[in-house]
């Protein structure tokens, strides 16, 4: 087939198939499926190599957190690891339904579907926006000469590019990627290591409970970055066979995203002591230099950022549709990567992306309880479930028991967090916000455990008989 044709079915035919996917959210049939369960690995591992898992990792010395190195290690392991095993349960669902993760969703939420579907539709152009900082500064580091705007066309074209082309485009490009971006990313640790005799000796400044809640703070940091996952994770599995292992599907999954992030995140911890004001990309250009070493890594932050936005863009153009908006597929990802772009442009002309990034990771703790209603209504119906009945907005049912899980999730979990946001309402007058976590947990954030042991709860026993008797015709995954 011609690269860049579309198909007449819409479905890419294979591994290598650079067709435009013009295949909306509906299943994908057993007859157009493929791949094998390895590349599950390649497509999470290269998206998390980042500036912005960088920038976790230099958070461990902050004044807030001040662990020490092993302690923050340590973390970073605990966090991502409990993060990614969310994700991985969620991209099993791929295979046993053909469907993509906020589309599938609607099992659960029917019409209510619309309020994630929206968020997280908003939410992949606003983390666009901040990621796409990261790459363009890194080509004005590269290339002086070029301006900021036009070194964002140059990565907006190229993420907009694989966010059309869709499923095989993005697995494609990360698979290579997971083998360019290890070798410079490798290249770039080798480099940081003689600098980073001092983080490696630095101390806890924190001891006793202070300590403990520190240590858990710092595990929700690093887990928040591998949970936003949650919300794409059968977006890239929903190709497979029906017949592919869950097991396998499971721990690819595990393995490249907690490999990736917590690699990035323990170079940002390394040199945390060294972290500048100005953020991760800086950071880096400071400590490697203008030479061979610090365009290796200004190109890898280059090809890190286009990997991560094109799923954004991919993942955004199916939750539009997932939320009942009629636009194809091809457009919709358009759309994000332009809004993207616009939303990029107003993020770096003033002093607002630093708080409209804590502001992302405030409405991330939605997440947990939005996935907690997914796996109970999954499990409910015995890990099966026929896609077909999802396609037609207007046959869904209203959902209302799943949105309100979500919502009683969301608001109770206010209470566990420590967030800069959440302060900035108590201030407001919104009292509850922070308050178990400040007052009795030494500032240790178990916001997104409670938001989904609570969502999870309400959803298992309010939801109807029907639910968790119903049968499928779709066949059983192979275990």
């Amino acid at each position: 087939m011609t690269a860049g044709a579309i198909t007449r079915d819409g479905m890419p035919s294979g591994e290598g198939d650079l067709s435009i996917e013009a295949h909306g959210f509906e299943p994908i049939p057993e007859s157009a499926r493929y791949g094998s369960e390895g590349r599950v690995f390649t497509v999470w591992f290269t998206p998390n190599l980042v500036p912005a898992a960088f920038a976790i990792g230099t958070l461990a010395a902050a004044s807030f957190i001040g662990l020490g190195f092993v302690s923050a290690l340590l973390a970073i392991i605990v966090g991502n690891v409990l993060g990614s095993i969310l994700v991985a349960m969620l991209a099993q669902m791929g295979p046993a339904t053909g469907m993509a993760q906020m589309p599938l969703a609607r099992l659960a939420y029917g019409k209510s579907i619309v309020v994630p579907g929206l968020l997280n539709w908003i939410s992949c152009i606003g983390w666009d926006g901040i990621n796409s900082i990261f790459g363009a500064t890194a080509i004005t580091i590269l290339v002086p000469a070029v301006p900021f705007w036009a070194a964002l066309v140059v990565i907006v074209l190229a993420q907009a590019a694989l966010g059309v082309v869709g499923y095989e485009g993005i697995h494609t490009f990360e698979k290579y990627g997971a083998v360019v971006l290890g070798i410079m990313f490798a290249v770039v640790t080798v480099a940081i290591l003689p600098k980073a005799s001092t983080g490696i000796a630095r101390a806890d400044a924190v001891s006793g409970l202070d300590q403990v809640g520190a240590f858990v703070l710092f595990s929700a940091i690093s887990a928040s970055f591998v949970l936003a996952w949650s919300l794409y994770a059968s977006d890239y599995t929903r190709y497979l066979p029906p017949t592919a292992s869950r097991s396998r599907i499971f721990w690819w999954t595990l393995l490249g995203l907690s490999l990736s992030a917590g690699w990035i995140e323990t170079l940002g911890l390394l040199v945390a002591d060294q972290a500048t004001d100005k953020g991760a990309v800086d950071t880096i250009n400071t400590l490697l230099g203008s030479g061979l070493l610090g365009a290796v890594a200004m190109i890898a932050i280059v090809l890190g950022t286009i990997a991560v936005n094109a799923m954004n863009d991919y993942t955004g153009s199916l939750s539009l549709q997932a939320a009942g908006v009629r636009v194809p597929r091809v457009y919709s990802a358009i759309a994000v990567a332009i809004l993207g772009f616009l939303f990029t442009l107003y993020l770096n002309s003033g002093d607002f992306a630093t708080k409209f990034e804590n502001y992302l990771l405030f409405i991330s703790y939605w997440v947990t309880p939005w996935a907690a209603v997914v796996l109970a209504d999954w499990f409910l119906r015995g890990r099966r479930a026929d896609g077909r009945a999802l396609v037609q907005f207007g046959s869904l049912p209203s959902g209302a028991i799943a949105l309100a899980s979500l919502i009683i999730g969301f608001v109770v979990s206010l209470g566990f967090q420590t967030s800069s946001v959440g302060e900035d309402l108590k201030t407001a007058g919104v009292p509850w916000v922070n308050w178990v976590a400040d007052t009795y947990l030494h500032f240790a954030d178990f916001a997104y455990v409670v938001g989904f042991i609570v969502a999870f709860a309400i959803y298992w026993i309010a939801a109807p008989r029907s639910v968790r008797e119903s049968t499928t015709v779709a066949a059983p995954s192979a275990a």
